[in-house]
């Protein structure tokens, strides 16, 4: 256990003198790009908001039966299929009734397993229903089964994720972390940033888009509706008919009008966007075209000349701000359904660094404790363990740098542990060699079995403390994850530090010192 070949003396320095390298990194600029990568502080350390964003399905599951339900009155009229009563109930199935000869036949498409089948397209590749089918009498009311569910829930949150990190990207926040939380949350980390309402703003918007024509009647009808206009701070009679959708944007970008002054927000639109909205300017010359985002009319100009170039501008009473957010909110396309703002929170740039000092004075206090205690103890053996515990802090930060971790106040904590568990495996293994030097006077074989001897209690503690890390990442939340992290690195170099670092300094004053009377 104490001999060392030159190679594995070699590859040790190497490998510490690499870890202790990166360490540096965080506190000393080196233009390589390997020790270009530091530790990223959390947001209870550097300050910055936290938001907990909720997703509401029940829009989407609305619009999928609406859907669905277009689908089986387009499906009943090729098949010459007698119907009535086809509707939603309740926003959440649909209902309709069938001619007693005619509920069979119907029965066979629920039952078929063929790829464009209607109601299930889920079943031939997973073997599961999309609907659930209630039949009572020649009464058939479809619902969402819990696998559609599921698979509803998981395509909105796949969709909302990707959007919201377009969103954070655009507007340029540093070191965004934005993750998924259950089945239809997200988390939203943006350290550095202590104002959160411009992202709030942006975050809390659905930016559907569409453009339809203005109704020329007074009142609204069965395919129009009322909706409130910003421009003209009234209600305007707009048709359901959806010209054009948020969908064909291929670009937006906020810009001066010469010719007005105004700030203005120009578009443009794929090939199929631009030939639908062509067709429509050049039909509706003299209407008023609605541009509607979420729900309410943000501009609504007379169409005077055909637009067929696939591009135009959005006016409106906007600042330059305003003008550039929505243009934010455009590129980055439309959530697939309402977020709500469910936690929010706020840490201030000076609690961080409270946080910070609170952090390093403990680790200060508490490291320099286990040194006098270590060199009280055992004396130079003591000094020997210090050596490997100072390096072994290095080989930590090291390895938290190279993967470029984001570093907590608990896992601050878990360095801290790592510390004193350096100094547990060292305990164990100078009490034993304390026991062999009693029975064996030969200091090479006492230190030697001493070691190999003491191995197994030390391993065994150490794995016991990185099943509970293990444990703690897996089921913990983003605090917890941070402490179990650092932990179970520091339960790595550890093991690295008193096996080969600590063993290495040893071996190197035993064997200078063999034949001294007593050595430890």
């Amino acid at each position: 256990m104490l001999y060392f070949s030159r190679i594995k003396i070699i590859t040790v320095v190497i490998f510490t003198s690499i870890f202790i390298c990166l360490t540096l990194t965080n506190f000393v600029k080196i233009d390589d790009n390997l020790f270009k990568k530091k530790i990223n502080l959390g947001l209870d350390l550097q300050g910055g908001s936290y938001l907990l964003l909720e997703i509401d399905n029940q829009p989407v599951i609305t619009q999928k039966l609406q859907n669905k339900l277009s689908s089986l009155r387009k499906y009943f009229k090729e098949n010459n299929i007698t119907y009535k009563n086809l509707k939603i109930v309740g926003d959440n199935l649909i209902s309709f009734e069938l001619k007693n000869d005619q509920v069979e036949s119907f029965n066979t498409l629920l039952e078929s397993k063929d790829n464009d089948n209607l109601i299930n397209p889920y079943y031939q590749r997973y073997k599961s229903h999309e609907y659930d089918v209630n039949i009572s009498e020649n009464i058939f009311n479809l619902k969402f089964s819990k696998y559609g569910l599921v698979e509803l829930k998981k395509s909105s949150l796949n969709q909302a994720l990707e959007i919201v990190r377009r969103r954070i990207d655009e507007v340029g926040t540093n070191e965004p972390n934005i993750l998924r939380r259950g089945s239809d949350r997200i988390l939203v980390e943006l350290p550095g940033l202590d104002d959160p309402e411009r992202i709030k703003s942006l975050l809390g918007k659905t930016a559907n888009l569409t453009f339809r024509f203005v109704s020329q009647d007074n009142e609204s009808g069965f395919g129009s509706e009322k909706l409130f206009s910003v421009d003209d701070d009234e209600e305007l009679i707009v048709s359901k008919r959806i010209i054009l959708s948020g969908e064909n944007l291929v670009d937006a970008q906020p810009r001066m009008d010469n010719q007005s002054n105004e700030t203005v927000v120009s578009f443009t639109l794929d090939r199929v966007g631009a030939k639908r909205f062509g067709k429509a300017t050049t039909s509706g010359i003299g209407k008023r075209l609605a541009i509607v985002l979420d729900g309410e009319i943000i501009s609504a100009p007379v169409v005077r000349d055909a637009i067929v170039s696939g591009s135009g501008q959005i006016s409106g009473d906007f600042t330059f701000q305003s003008a550039t957010d929505l243009s934010l909110l455009l590129r980055s396309g439309a959530l697939p359904a309402p977020m709500n703002i469910i936690e929010e929170r706020t840490v201030g740039p000076d609690l961080g660094k409270d946080s910070i000092n609170a952090g390093i004075i403990a680790l200060i206090i508490g490291f320099s404790l286990v040194i006098i205690f270590m060199f009280y103890k055992y004396r130079f053996f003591g000094l020997i363990a210090n050596i490997a515990l100072i390096i072994n802090l290095f080989l930590l930060i090291g390895v938290l740098t190279l993967f470029e971790a984001t570093l907590t106040l608990p896992g601050i904590a878990g360095i801290i542990l790592t510390v004193g568990m350096a100094v547990d495996a060292n305990v164990l293994i100078f009490e034993r060699i304390k026991e062999e030097t009693k029975i064996e006077k030969n200091h090479i074989i006492a230190f030697d079995s001493g070691y190999t001897r003491s191995r197994t209690a030390v391993i065994d503690a150490n794995i016991t403390t990185l099943i509970s890390a293990v444990i703690l990442f897996f089921l913990g939340s983003g605090p917890v994850k941070g402490f179990s992290v650092t932990l179970g690195v520091g339960i790595f170099t550890t093991m690295f530090s008193v096996y080969y670092i600590a063993r290495l300094l040893t071996s190197f004053y035993v064997n200078k010192n063999k034949n001294k009377e007593s050595l430890i």
